[in-house]
């Protein structure tokens, strides 16, 4: 991306979601147009478990996912992805290569903590 950033203001910035959860569930999503894998995401009591579709496959298998901690945003419409429905967006950071490295916390935190 080389556009230069919209600015915004911290209420902007509070319109988004970005909450911390625990994979607890992850499996192939081979339907999908490009390869990519469906999670569950435990957000804590206040939000439940969400489904979303990553496409992480470069970088990780489906069994290696269960137990990590991702941000993702939660207050997103449902996007229909195929025969999926994706619940929250899992947020990453491209490598070199442009394939998605998955952001979480540095230290366990409890589920649901929101970003600041």
């Amino acid at each position: 991306m080389t556009d230069t950033p919209t600015t915004i203001t911290y209420d902007d910035f509070l319109k988004v979601d970005i909450r911390v959860g625990t994979i607890t569930a992850a499996e192939p999503y081979p339907e999908a147009r490009k390869p990519a894998i469906k999670l569950i995401v435990d957000f804590g009591p206040e939000i439940g478990a969400r489904r979303s579709s990553a496409q992480i496959v470069r970088h990780y298998a489906p069994d290696a996912l269960v137990g990590r901690q991702v941000l993702a945003v939660v207050n997103f419409p449902p996007k229909q992805i195929g025969k999926f429905r994706s619940e929250c967006l899992v947020l990453g950071l491209p490598d070199a290569e442009g394939e998605v490295v998955l952001i979480g916390p540095g230290q366990a935190v409890p589920d649901g903590g929101r970003l600041f």
